[in-house]
């Protein structure tokens, strides 16, 4: 699901010792790896960032909380209306540094720590940490010459948001799938299925579809999760118009852990999808 834009960025990879590691993802000229990080309440660790573009650039770093909605979709929470729940997570998270300027190609690691307080209940908490690029100060243009004397640039902001996920006790979850279904939108086909998830943590994996008969996967899509404060969610995928045939008929859809946490299957449906 994600690509490294260049070959070369593999290399700062090598001897990055992670709990859970993910691939990298890329926004704008910032790499950012792992994807996802998981800490067990008092292990800390690090997340590397890699600067791919031609010029040197500067990112600040920031935590978010952020609230899984049953389309997906994550909806930002204003800090002043936190919960109990989300200002603990907060405030056991610590990291550094919080700004970084990056030249060309060269990392940076973001080292990210927890303290769990006393007494903290069994369960799973999480923020998102915002990886933001800050654009340089650019001289205004004249407006000499224009009618009306303005001139106006426009500089894109972007960043890269992954989840920091703290697990307190001895947590398990399990999930389901129902309800496969291809869905005609207007900016092209979707594959779209319900999935359920129960217990006292989220669940990530890939989805994996195979056909009776045919060993290899015929669609397979990573990085699919349901977080802990939604019972299931709608996922909706996207697929090019020639793998509408392809899906169509008696199929097999597994949710399978990543490799890193086991590679189990979590659920399986056999379906027929029209």
């Amino acid at each position: 699901m994600f690509a490294f834009r260049r070959a070369g960025a593999l290399a700062w990879l090598t001897g990055l010792s992670l709990l859970c590691v993910e691939p990298a993802i890329a926004a704008g000229d910032l790499l950012v790896a792992p994807t996802r990080v998981i800490l067990d309440g008092s292990r800390g660790t690090e997340v590397v960032l890699n600067n791919i573009g031609s010029e040197p650039a500067t990112y600040r770093i920031s935590l978010e909380l952020r609230r899984m909605l049953p389309d997906g979709s994550l909806e930002e929470i204003d800090p002043a209306k936190a919960d109990s729940h989300d200002a603990t997570t907060l405030g056991m998270i610590s990291y550094a540094p919080r700004r970084v300027v990056l030249p060309p190609n060269q990392p940076q690691s973001i080292r990210i720590g927890v303290r769990a307080p006393q007494g903290l209940p069994d369960g799973e908490y999480r923020a998102h940490m915002l990886f933001r690029a800050i654009p340089d100060a650019k001289p205004v243009e004249s407006g000499a010459g224009r009618k009306d004397g303005v001139s106006i640039a426009l500089t894109p902001i972007y960043g890269v948001t992954i989840p920091i996920i703290v697990r307190q006790g001895s947590l398990a979850a399990s999930a389901a799938i129902a309800n496969p279904r291809i869905l005609r939108e207007k900016e092209g086909p979707a594959l779209a299925f319900t999935l359920s998830r129960s217990g006292s943590r989220s669940v990530y994996g890939q989805i994996r579809i195979t056909k009776p008969g045919i060993a290899k996967p015929v669609f397979e899509v990573r990085g699919i999760a349901v977080y802990a404060e939604i019972p299931e969610r709608t996922v909706k995928l996207a697929i090019p118009e020639d793998m509408v045939a392809a899906l169509a008929g008696p199929v097999k859809i597994e949710y399978v852990e990543d490799n890193e946490a086991g590679g189990g299957t979590m659920a399986s449906l056999d379906a027929v999808i029209r």
